[in-house]
């Protein structure tokens, strides 16, 4: 029989959606401060859509970019090699090119939510960041998604029958209104200890002071 982990632990709550760059580089620094810190978290995601009228072909990613926010191409050339730098530095895979796209995720959102009640949410998270922003997947595609949920250890049949059933659909409405209704209108946003609440991937440094805060509350 194992003995238990003496490591603390800590519930930490991440809204996020699988197409936002910025979600995945602050849970990669979030992950260090835990390593670093020597704390297990207790981690959930939870649903926000960057674009939730996104039709099923998607868009090309710059076209939108510049639709959305505004930038010019060297301000969005600019963003992609930071984000890639720093990917390279998290041990994370950026891949962007002049076809990259992005799509709908309300499909990868309900399956998350399956994941949940399976007990492997977090794994099927990380293979949705892999697929989209490192292999170039679209995430709105049935099969890329049961392909995750196959690579996050999970059955792809049961997925696709939580996928058609619909059965996941209004859970994820409701999240994304709670945490619309509590402000949140930007990822990712980290809630720690059901306390402190973190927007925008903030570092390692900033996120080992969070953690020491809470660590010292509990103490």
């Amino acid at each position: 029989m194992s003995s238990p982990d003496p490591r603390p632990t800590l519930q930490v709550d991440i809204v996020s959606d699988v197409v936002c760059p910025w979600c995945i580089v602050g849970f990669r620094q979030l992950d260090m401060a835990l390593q670093k810190e020597g704390v297990l978290a207790q981690l959930r995601w939870h649903p926000f859509e960057l674009n939730p009228n996104m039709g099923p072909e998607g868009q090309n990613l710059r076209e939108h970019i510049t639709e959305k926010y505004g930038s010019t191409p060297e301000q969005s050339q600019q963003a992609r090699d930071r984000l890639t730098a720093l990917g390279q530095e998290l041990g994370f895979t950026f891949n962007f090119d002049e076809g990259s796209r992005i799509y709908n995720t309300f499909a990868a959102h309900q399956l998350l939510d399956w994941a949940e009640t399976q007990g492997r949410q977090h794994p099927l998270k990380l293979a949705l960041f892999d697929a989209y922003f490192t292999r170039q997947r679209d995430v709105s595609d049935t099969d890329v998604l049961l392909e995750a949920v196959e690579a996050a250890g999970l059955d792809p049949e049961v997925a696709r029958e939580a996928l058609t059933s619909g059965a996941h659909v209004a859970p994820v409405r409701e999240k994304q209104q709670f945490w619309t209704s509590r402000g949140i209108s930007g990822v990712p946003s980290m809630v720690f200890g059901g306390k402190y609440l973190l927007s925008g991937a903030q570092g390692t440094d900033t996120y080992v002071e969070v953690l020491q805060r809470c660590l010292a509350e509990a103490a």
